[in-house]
Formats: structure tokens, C-alpha cells, sequence
């Protein structure tokens, strides 16, 4: 068996390459940090290829690192295929002179060889191989180019004899000599213009205008969702199911007794029913997430985050976790492993799941459809942003009481700008999605069944009277916890703590003990405590899944503080949102969507203007430093810090 590591940066299309030797379903993405541990795959019968995370050296900086260096060092490998970014040669080529140290034979893949072509780059493969003394083979990975000489190659080269030239001296005087040996090996054959990428960035990266733009598109992905997509087939679904479904099985059982027909109309299929037609909300959602993601602009918001990281301690790279919080948690707090300081794990880990994951979105879309019809998109927007303003705020917090130590340095390359596939996009909002049709299946048919059966028993038997049940019993110990938020029906109090299972499981219960929501909810929740009840959710205590992942990762006292803290600061907030939103509607003729829209407008507004008279008043014009320089907190120009220059920053 040939043993082949898979080496190369960030952004190179390294793992678009391992799926395309070995046929493997891992998700290909186009942000930082999608490869978190090494992957392994077969190329025919012979060839292991393990996919190691993607670096930019072998200096043990950060986990990564760690991990490609201990497999280099420590397993049983044959040959090393390291994959360049053939259009940023002298910054992808530093990692290949310190892949040379390990003595083994390496073939250098140049990939984006038509990235390079278009940026008018012309390099000579063969002259550069002589000067490298590597086998080189240039490809277009996500063209399928030139990859099936990959095998062949791999078998002619394994077993031979190594002689690099590892003098290459210095971090500064490698990227000299490196400088030196491509300008032999390539030329420019046209002027140096500006790409689609630097352009697009122009904008989406300017400083004034570039929290706006995330804004923006943030608002436009929930149209998507709820208005011009996801909701039209959430209630073509609904429609169909009641039609087909419901009501044949309604009238199958019209002669059957009392409580059988109740197990399988209210608690089965009533639960089940209810909460599948939110999918086609679901799917919308990852797919507008996706398009983020593929396209590029995903590691856009982690570099304008870095920012607001950088105030509360933390660098932009913490916010990739957090990004990820907004399709599970449990990957979410997995992901924090790529970062650097003990410190930055564990405060990301305690916050990413104060991000909306997939789970809540069935409770937003009840909600916001009930309540405030008109403005879904508007108020399902605001609750996403307040979860990242808490997690930021819980942050700080931490940072300045239980972690006083200073920030640690942040590299984030950002990728081209690109076209995603439509085969691509559908993979990765399939695999986002999927969980939430098997928890349809499994979790909330099991606990449908289970919540049907407290509410319709007692120590009698069978009731009709649900206030008379086991549940009922349960949820009055409970319910004065939240009767200061204005969740005052015992009910209310059961869902939140089924939630606890799994998110979507609020929406079911509530289907299983209510009925038709959008009747009995109007006469259960006003305007504001529905907006109440809505914050708590987006906050309060992770689901189980995520609390067992918290414990995998960091034990059972990180476990248990996620726990607590989490349910005390959506009591918290709801409890703020009750009292002001009480308040003000009484003295306001306006709807509380209204004041809402009216304070981001002001809001948005206040920090437009702050962020222009500051820098204004920095003083500073000109920067070349990343944003973990000591000199970047006196000075604010995005265009400045961005890490896209063509030669190696390699932050120490």
C-alpha cells in the first residue's frame, strides 16, 4: 500500500482534489477552515491518500500545523502530493522548501492554472521542476484537468531518492531566493489588472460600505426564505399533506375509539404533520447559506468580524465556528479545535451556540407568520443579529473577568470569488438539511408520541381534559419560572423544555397540545411576548447533541455552565424585551415592527457615521500591517489589513 499526505494552503483546492481522487462525499467549501482533521480516501486499490488540513507552514503555530507535522514525523508515509496555487506561487512554494526537510519524494500540484492564465501569469512547469528538483504536473482541479496523471505519476515517483536543496536559509531569505527562482521559471505576458475578486471586494469590503452589504444581504437571504421561495412551498406542502393526508386518515377513523384516533390524528400525525412542512424552509435557508459559502463571501464576513473579534479579545478566526453555529451547533463547537489559544476555543465554544441554528428556524417561522405576518424577513433578521450581538457581548464579558490574556494573531486568506455548481450547492444544502427530515422520523415521531401520551393520561387512565394530565402537572412546577416573560400557559413552559431535546421539538409540541396554532397562539401571546418568546429561544440552552459534543470537547464543567449560563441570559433578555416592549407599545400608537424597523434604521445610521468620523479623526492613511499587528488598533482601513497580497504573511 502506497501512504500519499495530501499538503497544501488554504484555498488551494486541495480537498476539491481528494474527493476527486478517491470519490469521496466530504464537503468541498470555499472558506477557511472546512478541513479540521486529516481525511483519508483510496485511489484505486493501492494508494491511500489522507487529506491534512490546510496550512501555510510546518512551524507548529497553530493545531493544524500540529497535526500535519505529527503525521509527517510519526506515520508510515510514502510520498508526499502537494498542491500550489499556481497564480501565488511565492507565497504557496514557502510551504513546499519546508516539505522538503521530511525527505520524501513530492509532487507538486499546480493547480489554478487558469487563475493564473487570466491574471496573464506564464510559467514554465519544466524549468520550475529542474529548480525545485520536484515532479510537477499543472491542473484545473474543478475542471477535472490533468488529474488522472496523478496516479501514474504517483507510482513512478514513490521510492526514489530525494535531494533537495534545504539551504533555503531563513523565513526572509527563503522568500528571497524563492523570488529568485521564479522569475527564471515565470512572466508576466500582460499588465497586472485588477481581478473580479479585488473588485467585488472594493465594495463588500469598503469600509463605509461594507456592514450595510452584510446587512443587506442577510435581509435579502430572508426574503428568499420566507417570501419569495421557502414560505410559498412551506404552504404548498401543508396544503397537500392536510388534503392527502389528514383528512382521509380523519375520516378513516371516525368509528374508532376515542383515544386510539386521538394517538394517531393529534399525537402522531398532528405532530409529524406540523413540523414537516417547515423543510422547504429549511432547504431554502442552507441553500442561501451555501451560495455564501461556495461563492466566497463567507470568509468575508469572518475578515469584517475580525474587528469586532479583535475589541472582545478574540481574532476574525473565531467567527468561522460561530458561522458555522448557524446550521447545527454541534460542528459548530467541533470547529473550534482550529484555533489557536486554549483561550479562544473555549470562550468560541460557549458562544457559537448563542448563533440560530436550523433547529430554531421552524420556531421563527410559526411565530413571525402568526404575528408578524407582513414583516417576517425583518423580524427573523433581527433575531439572527441579536444572537451574534449577545455572543459578541458574552464574549467580552469573559475576556475582561475569567480570560485576561491578549489577542492572538490572525491570518485569513480570502478566496477568489467564484461561480458555485449547481451539483455542489445541492450536496452541501442536502447534507445541511437532511437531519432535519430524520429527526421528522425518529426524534419528533418518538417524542409526538410521548407528549401526546402525558397530555391525554392520568393516574385515571385516558382524559380528554389536558389540564387534568400528567403534563399538565408537570408544566404547572414550571410555568412560574416563565410567567414574568408573559409565557404564562403551562404549555408554553412544556415546549421549552422539550426543546431541550431538539429545537424543532417546540414546534411540535405546542402543534400536539394546542391544535391549530394559528387560531389558539393569537389568544395565548401578544405581540410582544410572542417577540419575547422568540428571543428566549434564540438563546436559551443548547440541545442535547450540543451539550454532549461540549462535554466530548471540554468536559463536563464547560457542559454544565453552557447549560446554566445560557438559560439565565434568555430568561434575561427576554424578561427586557417583556418589560421595555410593554412599555413602549403603551405609550407608542406605533406596532412594534415598526419601532423595530425605526431603531436599525437609527442604529445602522449611528454607527455609519461613527465609523467615518473615526476615521476621520485616526490619523492614519496608510498601513501594510495584518490585523494582528500592534498598529492595527490605530488604524481602522479594512482595505488596508486585507491579506491578499502575492507574497507569503506569515504572522509570528
Amino acid at each position: 500500500m502506497i501512504n500519499v499526505a495530501l499538503l497544501g494552503n488554504p484555498n488551494v483546492g486541495k480537498t476539491t482534489i481528494f474527493n476527486s481522487l478517491t470519490g469521496s462525499n466530504q464537503y468541498v467549501g470555499n472558506w477557511p477552515g472546512v478541513t479540521i482533521e486529516k481525511k483519508e480516501g483510496f485511489l484505486g486499490k493501492d494508494i491511500k491518500v489522507v487529506d491534512l488540513p490546510g496550512i501555510y507552514a510546518m512551524d507548529t503555530f497553530s493545531n493544524e500545523e500540529k497535526v500535519a507535522k505529527s503525521y509527517l514525523e510519526n506515520d508510515d508515509v510514502d510520498i508526499i502530493v502537494n498542491v500550489v496555487d499556481a497564480a501565488n506561487l511565492s507565497r504557496n512554494l514557502y510551504l513546499t522548501t519546508q516539505l522538503m526537510q521530511f525527505n520524501k519524494p513530492i509532487i507538486v500540484l499546480l493547480n489554478m492554472m487558469d487563475v493564473a492564465k487570466s491574471r496573464g501569469i506564464d510559467i514554465d512547469t519544466e524549468k520550475l521542476s529542474k529548480e525545485l528538483n520536484v515532479t510537477i504536473i499543472p491542473t484545473v482541479a474543478k475542471k477535472k484537468n490533468n488529474l488522472d496523471a496523478i496516479e501514474s505519476t504517483i507510482k513512478n515517483t514513490v521510492g526514489k531518492e530525494t535531494a533537495y536543496n534545504n539551504n533555503f536559509g531563513g523565513e526572509v531569505e527563503t522568500y528571497k531566493k524563492l523570488e529568485t527562482i521564479l522569475s527564471r521559471c515565470s512572466k508576466s505576458t500582460s499588465e497586472q489588472k485588477k481581478s473580479i475578486s479585488d473588485r467585488i471586494d472594493d465594495i463588500v469590503l469598503n469600509p463605509i460600505l461594507a456592514y450595510p452589504v452584510f446587512l443587506g444581504l442577510l435581509f435579502l437571504l430572508f426574503k428568499f426564505t420566507f417570501d419569495w421561495v421557502g414560505g410559498p412551498l412551506q404552504e404548498g406542502l401543508g396544503g397537500l399533506i392536510e388534503t392527502y393526508v389528514m383528512a382521509p386518515m380523519d375520516t378513516l377513523l371516525a368509528n374508532s375509539s376515542e383515544w386510539f384516533r386521538s394517538l394517531i390524528i393529534d399525537g402522531i400525525l398532528g405532530g409529524i404533520s406540523g413540523t414537516l412542512p417547515f423543510f422547504p424552509l429549511i432547504f431554502t435557508l442552507f441553500l442561501g447559506i451555501s451560495i455564501f459559502e461556495d461563492s466566497g463571501y463567507m470568509s468575508r464576513t469572518a475578515f469584517l468580524m475580525d474587528k469586532v473579534m479583535s475589541k472582545v479579545g478574540l481574532s476574525g478566526k473565531a467567527f468561522i465556528p460561530m458561522v458555522m453555529g448557524l446550521g447545527c451547533s454541534s460542528p459548530a463547537i467541533m470547529a473550534t479545535r482550529t484555533l489557536e489559544s486554549e483561550k479562544d476555543r473555549k470562550i468560541t465554544a460557549l458562544i457559537a451556540p448563542l448563533m440560530t441554528c436550523g433547529a430554531k428556524l421552524p420556531i421563527y417561522a410559526l411565530f413571525v407568520s402568526i404575528f408578524f405576518p407582513d414583516n417576517e424577513a425583518l423580524v427573523t433578521t433581527s433575531l439572527y443579529l441579536i444572537g451574534i450581538l449577545v455572543a459578541i457581548l458574552v464574549a467580552l464579558v469573559l475576556n475582561k473577568t475569567v480570560y485576561k490574556t491578549q489577542v492572538e494573531p490572525f491570518i485569513l486568506e480570502l478566496p477568489e470569488y467564484k461561480l458555485p455548481t449547481i451539483n455542489g450547492l445541492l450536496k452541501n444544502t442536502w447534507n445541511k438539511s437532511k437531519g432535519f427530515l430524520i429527526r421528522v422520523v425518529t426524534v419528533m415521531f418518538a417524542m409526538s408520541v410521548v407528549i401526546w401520551a402525558l397530555s391525554s393520561f392520568n393516574f385515571s387512565g385516558f382524559t380528554e381534559n389536558i389540564n387534568d394530565s400528567f403534563l399538565a402537572s408537570i408544566g404547572k412546577i414550571i410555568a412560574p419560572i416563565f410567567a414574568p416573560l408573559g409565557f404564562k400557559d403551562w404549555r408554553i413552559s412544556v415546549s421549552i423544555l422539550t426543546g431541550l431535546g431538539a429545537k424543532e421539538i417546540v414546534v411540535n409540541t405546542l402543534i400536539v397540545l394546542f391544535g391549530d396554532l394559528k387560531i389558539v397562539l393569537p389568544t395565548i401571546f401578544t405581540g410582544v411576548s410572542a417577540y419575547s418568546f422568540l428571543i428566549f429561544s434564540a438563546l436559551y440552552t443548547p440541545c442535547i447533541a450540543a451539550l454532549a459534543t461540549m462535554r466530548k470537547e471540554y468536559g463536563n464543567k464547560m457542559m454544565l455552565i453552557s447549560l446554566i449560563y445560557q438559560f439565565a441570559l434568555a430568561w434575561v433578555a427576554a424578561f427586557i424585551v417583556s418589560i421595555i416592549g410593554n412599555e413602549v407599545i403603551s405609550v407608542s400608537s406605533g406596532s412594534l415592527v415598526e419601532l423595530l424597523i425605526g431603531a436599525v434604521i437609527v442604529l445602522l445610521a449611528i454607527f455609519i457615521l461613527y465609523k467615518m468620523l473615526r476615521k476621520k479623526s485616526s490619523g492614519c492613511s496608510s498601513c501594510s500591517s495584518c490585523s494582528s499587528c500592534p498598529s492595527s488598533s490605530n488604524c481602522n482601513s479594512m482595505e488596508d489589513t486585507q491579506i491578499k497580497e502575492q507574497s507569503v504573511q506569515k504572522t509570528v
